[in-house]
């Protein structure tokens, strides 16, 4: 294994068990940037030792076992300024002692634990957009080039506010815990937040090598299960879990066998998830016996159900979709969301009148590095015959795309469009 394959491995592996040493070590430590600061130490121990060493025979079970080995030493040798301290140090040491070497089971309750953290990032002294930045970046494991795409914000300002965020948590004390039930409410709108950016960074990643994380899909979607039931009379809490239903529906079907994006009209329908769209279905009637269907995550599940519904790309009820996303535009100002609407009315009233809302959209600060803006125009010049434009539309999106199998499906699409346009 070369230096190159051990650095992929280490950081894979990160990836995937961050969460679960910030969630082991805040649990013991009750001190949540402590426990994310000595999780980064953990990080760099394995990017020192296992290009030497080695990759781990159980790559997990060593960082669980480093992570809290670095707890201990901390305890150990920072003064104590309070019995709970000692209490704690003392309580870590006899769990090191009894520990197997790297042969214990880690912990199985990720689910609830990693969203008890979640809500202790978003408490209520931090701003909204800091708890769902902070959780995103310290708990979920997310980086901050991921997170600034979700915000579309630079990645100066997204760092910064994780700082801040990170400072005042530290700073207040506030504990690892459950909030109490009064507590839920005013904190959920946060999390639910959260949640759905996690499922969105899964469902379409904005970095790396591949389009789908599903482990990030399956945490959220986890999550969001015990949202609804936690918050039973909470609309958005069903109406967020009916939209990852389906679009969860659709994630077998969303890439080819070596892994490459198929867009949702080239789907084959037969691979979508009637199980997930069923629940789907519930969770929306829910959130509509509750009074929520004109909510934020409720409009949205509306218009992925319209898609899950259509057992043909032809079926697809456009029309009804360009009017939900006018509800959602009405309710949240987002240039997002009306790049959304015109996909949607240039299938229901032709590209023309698509690209027209479009056009608006181009001098929009918060889309200037934002690549679907270009990929949608594209899209729109192609069926228009306009293949020298969209050409150079798509690869204006595929450079600004941080996606690598997005970026080469973008240039496909140029190329497509090259040869369009040398062969009318």
């Amino acid at each position: 294994m070369t230096a190159d394959d051990v650095r992929r491995t280490i950081l894979g592996v990160w990836r995937i068990e961050q969460p679960r040493l910030i969630t082991s070590l805040s649990r013991m430590l009750r001190d949540v940037p402590l426990a994310e600061d000595l999780t980064q130490e953990t990080l760099i121990a394995a990017l020192e030792h296992w290009p030497i060493d080695g990759v781990p025979e159980k790559p997990g079970a060593w960082l669980m076992a480093t992570a809290k080995r670095r707890a201990l030493d901390h305890l150990r040798h920072v003064s104590m300024r309070s019995q709970k301290h000692g209490m704690l140090a003392h309580d870590l040491a006899r769990e090191q002692e009894t520990m197997p070497d790297f042969d214990s089971a880690l912990d199985d309750d990720i689910g609830d634990e990693l969203l008890r953290l979640i809500f202790t990032a978003c408490h209520p002294r931090l701003s909204r957009e800091a708890r769902a930045a902070l959780a995103l970046r310290m708990i979920c494991g997310l980086t901050t080039e991921e997170i600034a795409r979700a915000f579309l914000q630079s990645e100066t300002a997204i760092a910064q506010r994780i700082v801040r965020a990170k400072r005042t948590l530290s700073s207040s004390g506030l504990a690892y815990e459950t909030p109490c039930r009064e507590e839920l409410s005013e904190r959920l709108a946060s999390v639910l937040e959260v949640v759905y950016l996690i499922f969105n960074e899964g469902y379409t990643a904005a970095t790396g090598d591949e389009w789908l994380r599903p482990q990030l899909c399956n945490d959220a979607l986890r999550m969001g299960r015990v949202l609804a039931a936690i918050a039973p009379q909470e609309p958005e809490a069903h109406g967020l879990l009916a939209l990852m239903e389906f679009n969860a529906s659709r994630m077998a079907a969303r890439t080819d066998a070596a892994g490459e994006p198929i867009l949702l009209m080239d789907q084959n329908r037969a691979r979508w998830d009637r199980l997930q769209i069923r629940r789907g279905r519930l969770a929306l009637a829910r959130t509509r016996e509750l009074g929520g269907g004109g909510g934020f995550y409720a409009l949205q599940a509306m218009i992925a159900g319209c898609h899950a519904e259509a057992e043909a790309p032809e079926a697809t009820d456009w029309a009804r979709i360009a009017t939900l996303y006018g509800d959602l535009a009405a309710l949240v100002q987002s240039p997002v969301i009306e790049l959304n609407r015109a996909v949607a009315i240039g299938m229901a009233e032709g590209p023309q009148a698509a690209l027209a809302i479009v056009e608006a959209l181009a001098d929009e600060p918060l889309l200037k590095c934002y690549h679907l803006l270009p990929s949608v125009r594209g899209d729109l010049l192609q069926k228009l015959s306009r293949f020298d434009e969209a050409r150079a539309a798509f690869e204006s999106a595929a450079a600004l795309a941080g996606n690598a199998r997005e970026r080469e499906l973008l240039l496909r699409r140029a190329a497509h469009a090259a040869k369009a346009a040398r062969d009318p």
